[in-house]
C-alpha cells in the first residue's frame, strides 16, 4: 500500500494525469488549469484523440473494416469530440485528410500485438483526501508476466518523456487497488518505440507525495493568487503566456 499525505484543508482539487504532468512543468500553468485556463485545442491533438478513439473501438468490438472505417471515425466524433470540430473551425469536408491520418494509424495499430488485453479505457479515481479528487483513464490493461498488469498509454507520435504520465497511473491504480501494477508501458503505435518501467512502492509513494505536494500549492494559490511559475519550451502554448514574464523570456529565448 501506499499513503496519500495529509493536507492542508482548502478548496475542492480534481487532479488529473495531465494535469500532473503540467504541475511538473509549472505549477502556475497547472493552477491554471484547474481554474479551467487550457492551451487552445490543435489539429494533431485532434487526430490523437480520434486514433485513441479507433484503437478502443477496435479493442472493444473487433476489426474496423475499410469501407466502414470513415463512418466509424465520423460516429467516434459525433460521441464525443463534436466541441473540438467547433473550436478548431473544422468543416466536414476538412475531416477527409484527417481521417486518413488516422486511417495509417490504425494500419500500424492492427500489427501490434495486443493478446493479454484485460480491459479498455479504464477509467480510476480516488479521493484520498476531503475534496480532492485523483482521476485518470488508462488506455489499456494487459496482463503481466508474473501475474499483475501492465498498464498501457498509446501515443501517436513519438513516446517522448512519459515517466510523469506513467507514474501517476501507477500510483492511481495502486490507490484503487491496494496493489502496484507490475509494468508501466508506452507505446508508440507510429513509430514502434516502446517505454516500459517496473514501478517500486517507493516510487509510487514518491509520487503519491508529489501530488500532495501539487494540492497544497493550488489551494494556497487559489487563496492569494500566486504559484511558482518554471518557464521552458512548453511555455509558447501556455494560456498565461500574456501576462507571464517568464514565460515570454523563455519564448524569445527558444525562439
Amino acid at each position: 500500500m501506499i499513503v496519500f499525505p495529509a493536507i492542508p484543508d482548502g478548496e475542492p482539487v480534481v487532479v488529473s494525469a495531465s494535469t500532473y504532468t503540467t504541475y511538473r512543468k509549472c505549477p502556475e500553468q497547472a493552477v491554471g488549469r484547474l481554474r479551467g485556463e487550457y492551451s487552445a485545442d490543435t489539429t494533431v491533438g485532434f487526430v490523437g484523440g480520434l486514433a485513441h478513439r479507433v484503437f478502443a473501438r477496435h479493442l472493444k468490438q473487433g476489426p474496423i473494416a475499410k469501407e466502414d472505417f470513415d463512418q466509424a471515425c465520423r460516429e467516434e466524433i459525433g460521441t464525443a469530440m463534436n466541441p473540438k470540430v467547433g473550436s478548431l473551425g473544422l468543416k466536414p469536408s476538412s475531416l477527409k485528410p484527417i481521417i486518413a491520418q488516422v486511417g495509417d494509424l490504425y494500419d500500424r495499430f492492427q500489427k501490434v500485438a495486443l493478446s493479454g488485453c484485460r480491459d479498455v479505457e479504464v477509467t480510476l479515481e480516488a479521493t484520498p483526501a476531503e475534496g480532492v479528487v485523483i482521476r485518470g483513464i488508462v488506455d489499456a490493461v494487459f496482463d503481466g508476466d508474473d501475474g499483475g498488469v501492465v498498464l498501457r498509454d498509446w501515443k501517436t507520435g513519438q513516446v517522448g518523456a512519459v515517466a510523469d504520465q506513467l507514474a501517476f497511473y501507477g500510483m492511481l491504480w495502486t490507490l484503487v487497488h491496494g496493489e502496484p501494477p507490475e509494468g508501466l508501458d508506452a507505446f508508440s503505435v507510429k513509430t514502434g518505440e516502446t517505454y516500459l518501467e517496473r514501478p517500486t512502492r517507493a516510487a509510487l509513494q514518491a509520487t503519491a507525495d508529489d501530488v500532495a505536494q501539487f494540492v497544497t500549492i493550488a489551494r494556497q494559490s487559489f487563496a492569494d493568487g500566486t504559484a511558482l511559475k518554471t518557464a521552458g519550451p512548453w511555455c509558447r502554448y501556455c494560456p498565461l503566456l500574456e501576462n507571464c514574464s517568464e514565460g515570454r523570456a523563455a519564448v524569445t529565448v527558444n525562439g
